[in-house]
């Protein structure tokens, strides 16, 4: 398998296939949303549009990056979500980096969304699809993110090499600067527990694919079966 590891601007044409990656902490987040009962995640272009969507379907969950905010509904931590019952409903999710990236691959022919916790599926759905090229998108720190890096890393050897040990890749995604400041409280709209369930490799069965419907890209799980 042909693999390239770019940030969000290094990207000069349209992948066709696209693993975008954001552990701490948009696809973590995602994953969890899921995992509470959310049928589908819509991917924000802007605060703006989040918050006209959420105008729009006031039955509809708002969720941004950062503190609580007037408008929306919950924050961008797994830690919190995990205590919300999404049963059935639509999540709308604008966050700085991971909806960022994914939006700028939305015209590749398979677009998946990504962290350690959905990490198997993920590399599954790659090996089933029988990708040959994937490009790996490293949203966090303008494509330097360490811990977004290693994660599209350990995805990328897992989809050809099923047995690979997670320990080196954790190390340094639990080493970076992104789970240091979610660590040290510089981060707003963090619970204490984040950093640890972003490093949770295999926390959930499914992988995660973002797809246009109508005007909109929408995140829906897939599993096994998918």
């Amino acid at each position: 398998m042909d693999t390239r590891f770019l940030g969000t601007a290094d990207l000069l044409e349209v992948p066709s296939v696209a693993v975008v990656v954001d552990v701490m902490r948009a696809f973590t987040v995602a994953a969890w949303a899921f995992a509470q009962g959310a049928e589908k995640i819509v991917l924000a272009e802007s605060l703006e549009e989040a918050l006209a969507l959420k105008a729009r379907h006031p039955d509809w969950v708002a969720l941004k990056d950062g503190p609580p905010a007037p408008g929306f509904d919950v924050v961008n931590s797994p830690g919190l979500l995990r205590s919300v019952d999404l049963g059935g409903r639509t999540v709308v999710q604008k966050t700085t980096a991971g909806t960022v990236g994914a939006l700028a691959v939305k015209e590749a022919s398979l677009v998946l969304c990504a962290g350690f916790v959905v990490a198997e599926a993920t590399a599954r759905l790659l090996r089933t699809r029988g990708a040959d090229c994937v490009t790996f998108v490293v949203t966090g720190e303008a494509g330097r993110a360490e811990e977004d890096l290693a994660c599209a890393q350990y995805i990328a050897r897992r989809t050809t090499e099923a047995g690979t040990d997670a320990a080196e890749f954790l190390h340094r995604a639990a080493r970076s600067r992104a789970a240091a400041e979610l660590a040290e409280g510089v981060r707003q709209g963090v619970h204490p527990d984040d950093v640890a369930l972003c490093l949770e490799v295999d926390r959930f069965p499914f992988a995660m694919v973002a797809t246009s419907e109508g005007p909109l890209m929408v995140l829906r799980p897939l599993g096994e079966s998918g």
